[in-house]
């Protein structure tokens, strides 16, 4: 490995960990006090603290360094994850109802962590300030606007991209893990016999004991996991190397570390349990303390939001979603991206959970449903990627999600009872969400149905033009078509009221793949069709910006003669009229038209210079 293939992979692994553990390294601010002092708090005793424990160790080591740090993180398209890229694996691997119906469940799994990442940013920043209760009351009042201005400064910064803001937060992060087993240690060396609690015995015994009481329990312990479905997500932004790294080399032994120290400190105090963590510091060390936990609680939130906007650009490429504003922040890595509509939305969202819940133990009270989900989702799917990708066999791929799903099971059995204390929120931000998607998607392909139905076949179009030659002007006329196929209507549309072409014509097709790059086959097929026509296919992955000029570039090395300055780029500008009739009731219809008119244009979307754009308005029924 050269010198500089590892300073960049150093670099890769200090920007994940600005930006992808923050959340489940925050997860001690808060895990083992919800479970002492939380809404379904138990007694502190040795032999339910010894439980706790085992059932916070082994769910680190089962659920995110087995099930996803080392078998999910496999699951990746081309290096990008997250649940949409399970879903654009499956898509292209399986056919029919079977197809369908995993997509279905993959996209409603995707929807779920838009909920998630309203929640992620408020429990996190709210648990780190809370923290200057513990050193005195003077502050109270003052912690709900002290997390509001904390959180609007995150998103204002979001446009930075993660890369900057990894580079910032990456050192803090360092700092942070560090300081949580220097914290951990001296409660350990105090009383070394916490550490037998790593035994998975205790756990079972914890269960034997409390019965359906210990579900409770665990959707609380469930708190110190959550973070592990947006370390998948957010993969494509570091590459999976540097996420195992930093995950097994610095941050799950800081993690075990503290938490054995808060559970030693309990045992020692048991009135601590209104604050493990933060009675871990010394009087001198508390306001540090909660200056550095609410800077690794910004970070913590850092890793949802990034996951979002990964995830919302999957969504676009694969049809899943209406165009949005997508900015790339980086010139090295590909999928680190900035969408400023779903910034601002989560922002929005956010706040208004603080300003509603109030505190980060309210929060928590609703804090897991919607991850509980995803991660039996992201089980499923990886189980199909398994058989049908890797070629695992039945037995093999069957016993290990089933050792997964078990556990995914259980901790989604304790968290149905957090529906009530306001576990719906995130369920009805993914169902709305789910609705958006599923509603874009089949009102797309309905708008695609009629125009195929209206579409004239090329040997009919050419026919026509033999028969009444139209005036060609000189230059290139560039028409933008779904379909690599027929005669584009607004081709057809733009002769019958112009009654010109230009000499040249291309009839240009962006087609996205189910890659996240084109790492295989051609990016342009240039086919002359005669007469001046030529049809032009160009492909690009999900993760990647559809781009018009870049597209001719290629067409031009293919042998397509044109000159940027002579060419005219034709779209149609399609109003859509919902009749209530075709495919959708007429919500969803009324749903799609309103996406489709605020949906990003398709001239900047594609990167087309806008004063050598030409629209034509077609209206369609549908």
């Amino acid at each position: 490995m050269t010198a500089h293939r590892r300073s960049r992979k150093g670099v890769l692994i200090l920007s994940a960990l600005g930006v992808v553990f923050g959340d489940i390294g925050t997860s001690p601010l808060y895990a083992l006090r919800e479970c002492f002092d939380g809404v379904h708090a138990i007694p502190v005793t040795l032999a339910n603290v010894y439980g706790v424990l085992s059932l916070v160790v082994w769910s680190l080591i089962i659920t995110v360094s087995v099930k996803y740090v080392l078998f999910v993180m496999r699951a990746d398209n081309e290096g990008e994850g997250g649940i949409l890229a399970l879903v654009a694996l499956v898509r292209g691997r399986t056919t029919g109802h079977y197809r369908r119906t995993l997509i279905a469940i993959g996209l409603f799994g995707a929807a779920l962590l838009y909920g998630d990442g309203m929640i992620t940013p408020a429990i996190s920043v709210l648990s780190a300030v809370e923290g200057l209760s513990v050193a005195t009351h003077v502050f109270e009042d003052f912690i709900v606007p002290i997390t509001i201005v904390i959180l609007i400064a995150l998103f204002v910064v979001q446009h930075r991209g993660t890369s900057g803001i990894g580079k910032i937060f990456g050192p803090i992060m360092i700092v942070w893990f560090t300081l949580i087993a220097v914290l951990g240690l001296p409660p350990i060396l105090k009383n070394p016999s916490i550490l037998s609690a790593i035994n998975p015995w205790y756990a079972y015994a914890f269960f034997a004991v409390h019965k359906f009481g210990s579900l409770l329990t665990l959707g609380s312990v469930f708190l110190a996991i959550t973070g592990a479905e947006a370390l998948y997500a957010d993969m494509g932004h570091f590459g999976a190397q540097p996420i195992r790294v930093a995950w097994f080399a610095l941050v799950l032994p800081t993690l075990l570390v503290n938490y054995f120290g808060q559970g030693a400190l309990l045992l020692d105090n048991p009135e601590t349990r209104v604050n493990p963590f933060f009675h871990l510091a010394p009087a001198w060390g508390l306001y540090p303390l909660v200056l550095i936990s609410t800077m690794a609680a910004v970070i913590a939130s850092q890793a949802i939001i990034s996951g979002a906007f990964s995830m919302t650009q999957q969504a676009i490429q694969l049809g899943y979603s209406p165009r949005f504003d997508i900015q790339h922040t980086s010139a090295n890595e590909m999928g680190q991206v900035y969408i400023p509509e779903i910034n601002w939305m989560l922002m929005v969202a956010t706040l208004g959970l603080v300003f509603g819940f109030r505190s980060s133990t309210n929060l928590a009270a609703a804090y897991g449903m919607a991850v509980t989900l995803t991660m039996i989702i992201t089980t499923l799917l990886a189980f199909v990627v398994a058989r049908e990708l890797w070629r695992w066999s039945l037995w093999r791929a069957g016993l290990i999600t089933a050792a997964f799903l078990s556990l995914d099971l259980i901790f989604f059995a304790a968290n149905v009872l957090k529906i009530q204390h306001g576990g719906w929120f995130p369920l009805i931000v993914a169902a709305l969400v789910y609705g958006v998607m599923s509603t874009w998607k089949r009102g797309r392909e309905l708008v695609v149905e009629r125009l195929n139905a209206t579409e004239v076949s090329l040997d009919a179009f050419f026919k026509r033009l033999a028969s009444a030659p139209p005036v060609r002007v000189p230059g290139t006329a560039v028409f933008m078509t779904a379909r690599p196929e027929g005669a584009p209507p607004i081709l057809v549309h733009h002769l019958k009221h112009n009654k010109v072409l230009h000499q040249q014509i291309v009839l240009l097709t962006i087609s996205m793949l189910n890659t996240p790059t084109i790492s295989e086959g051609e990016p342009i097929q240039v086919v002359s069709l005669g007469g001046g026509f030529f049809r032009v296919i160009a492909r690009f992955g999900f993760m990647e910006s559809p781009d018009v000029p870049v597209a001719l570039g290629r067409a031009r090395e293919k042998g397509l003669n044109l000159s940027d300055d002579d060419t005219t780029f034709y779209l149609a500008d399609l109003t859509l009229l919902a009749n209530g009739q075709i495919g959708m009731s007429r919500w969803r219809d009324t749903v799609f038209i309103f996406l489709s008119r605020n949906a990003r244009r398709a001239t900047n979307f594609f990167n087309i210079p806008a004063d050598r754009v030409v629209e034509i308005g077609i209206q369609l029924e549908i």
